[in-house]
This record gives structure tokens, C-alpha cells and sequence, in this order.
């Protein structure tokens, strides 16, 4: 079918027995919360199905995610919150060439799904969902809205980023009118940091660095901090805001060391002056004009070289 609409997302995943949901690696509110609203809405309607990630789910968002999903042979794979079949891990891996349809609500999408429903005005994929289970014909129970507050809530910064939008205020008002307990998920998500994630936050803020007529403010994050520090790899997400902070900061970079120690992981944060996806597809990566990612391979001399150079026509 190629490009469809949340209806006829909807009629595809009625139709749908078995169904495989996945989620991105480094799992974000987003992704998780998109992934166990439709999980959820699925198995209210008596469809076998279940969520799968190649990482575990963050503390952050526990309970999210039902307990208990049977085991079965997929029939019908769906992504949310996937740009790239790259993002998917080693464990989802072997079903980046099977996926039947894909939800998303990145301009950087590949289009590697049979269906793509995409719409990237959307601050998050969790908006899109919300208009798929309606058009399942599914309540928004306070479980299902807990999620997908949790989903805008996360990609929105808690409705302080741009790409936040009229239609993302109302959704948070009607899961707020469901039930969700948006007290505590804004708790739980901005307002609450471990021990470890502090100490891992101070060491990586002894490498920032500006570049560009300080217009450039980078981070560099690797394992050994994280060893050190007692840190888990879900304490390094956050910490790519912190650069782009700074007054009279343009750009803020936050480079982390991949589990291998291969290359480095590059998560872009700009103001309007500039265009972070654009940037990073330039490196084979993709995002947000105002938030993107790619991966470089190499040391962090290497990748801060590559980084900056495709920066250099934009600063």
C-alpha cells in the first residue's frame, strides 16, 4: 500500500492476527510509551500480541509495558517511533527486511516498511497512536493514557520544545480527562535523576568544549565514565540537553562511546539558526530540524572533526 493514513493503519492491524510491536534501541518515553499504548489497545480488542526491544526499558517509565504477553510466531510486525531499520538493535534485529507496517514521526523516515504511516508535523509518535486506537474503536483507559502521556510528554520536553503544537496540549488534556497520572510521570521522567546519573553528568561536564565562535558547545560521554561512575547506559539520555543550555549556544553535541567501543553516537540539539538534521544526514543519520542523531565511527577526535565539518556551511 506504501503511505497510509491512521484509519487505514487502523484496518491493516484489525485485520492483523499475532502481531510483533517494536521498539527502538536506547529506548525513549516515546518509543516505549508509543509501543505499550498499542500493545495494550491490541489486546483489549482479544489479539495475541506483544512489544519487543533490544534494550531494557528504562526505570523511568515502569509498568508501562503489561506483563505476561503470550509467546507466538509473529504474523504481522509493526515499528513505532523507528526512522531508520538501524535504530532497531541486535535483538529485533533479523526483522528490519519483515516489518508490515511502521508509525513514526521523523521527516528522516527510510520508508523500509510495506506500510508507512507518517506524519512528522506530530511532536510524537504517540500522537499518531492515539489517533490509531481511536480508530480501532478502543477506550483511552488510564493504563493506555499513562502511555501516551508519557510518549509527548518525553519528545515535547514537557511541552517546552518547538516542536510542541496546539494539538499536543489538548491530547495531554484528554489522557488528563482518562485518568493518566501526569504528576507522576512528569516526576518520575524530569524531576527525578539517581546518584549515578549525577556523578556521570559531572564528569562528562569536565570535557565540554566550544567550537565555532562559541556558537558549538560539546560533551563527550564514554564507557569508562560509566564504569566508574556506577552508571547504567539509560543515565546517559538527558544529558544531550545540557550543552545546548548554555547562553548563546546554538548547537549543543553530546558524543557517546557505543557499547563496543567503536564510534561514538552523536545527539544534536539546536536552536532555530540552525538545522540538526540536516547536519546529521550528512553522516548518514537523520532526526528533527531541531533534534537529530548519527553514528561515527572512530575515536572522538574523528568524529568531532566529522561533526563540525558538517556543520561548517550552517555556522
Amino acid at each position: 500500500m506504501g503511505r497510509v493514513s491512521a484509519a487505514q493503519a487502523a484496518e491493516l492491524l484489525k485485520g492483523a492476527d499475532d502481531v510483533l510491536i517494536l521498539m527502538h534501541k536506547s529506548p525513549d518515553g516515546d518509543t516505549v510509551g508509543s509501543g505499550s499504548a498499542l500493545l495494550r489497545a491490541l489486546l483489549s480488542l482479544g489479539k495475541r500480541a506483544r512489544a519487543e526491544c533490544s534494550d531494557p526499558i528504562p526505570r523511568a517509565f515502569p509498568n508501562l509495558l503489561p506483563e505476561g504477553t503470550e509467546e507466538f510466531s509473529p504474523k504481522f510486525v509493526v515499528s513505532v517511533d523507528i526512522a531508520d531499520t538501524t535504530l532497531f538493535g541486535e535483538k529485533i534485529a533479523p526483522w528490519a527486511d519483515r516489518v508490515d507496517l511502521c508509525i513514526d514521526h521523523h521527516p528522516s523516515n527510510r520508508d523500509y516498511a510495506k506500510n508507512l504511516l507518517l506524519e512528522d508535523d506530530s511532536a510524537a509518535t504517540c500522537e499518531i497512536i492515539f489517533k490509531v486506537i481511536l480508530e480501532l474503536g478502543v477506550s483511552i483507559t488510564k493504563e493506555i493514557a499513562d502511555c501516551l502521556y508519557t510518549g509527548i510528554a518525553t519528545d515535547t520536553g514537557c511541552f517546552k520544545y518547538s516542536n510542541t503544537t496546539a494539538r499536543s496540549h489538548r491530547m495531554a488534556a484528554q489522557l488528563i480527562e482518562c485518568g493518566c497520572e501526569f504528576q507522576k510521570i512528569n516526576e518520575r521522567v524530569f524531576d527525578t535523576i539517581s546518584r549515578q546519573k549525577m556523578a556521570l553528568e559531572q564528569d562528562a561536564l569536565k570535557t565540554l568544549e566550544f567550537h565555532c565562535d562559541d556558537r558549538c558547545a560539546m560533551l563527550t560521554l564514554t564507557r569508562e565514565m560509566l564504569t566508574r561512575n556506577g552508571a547504567a547506559e539509560e543515565d546517559m539520555e538527558g544529558i544531550s540537553s545540557l550543552p545546548r543550555q548554555i547562553e548563546g549556544v546554538w548547537v549543543g553535541i553530546t558524543l557517546k562511546e557505543n557499547k563496543e567501543r567503536t564510534g561514538y553516537k552523536i545527539s544534536m540539539r539546536t536552536t532555530e539558526q540552525v538545522d540538526a538534521s540536516l547536519a546529521c544526514s550528512k553522516l548518514g543519520g537523520g532526526g528533527h530540524k531541531r533534534a537529530a542523531g548519527c553514528m561515527i565511527p572512530g575515536d572522538a577526535k574523528n568524529a568531532r572533526e566529522k561533526i563540525l565539518a558538517a556543520l561548517s556551511d550552517q555556522l
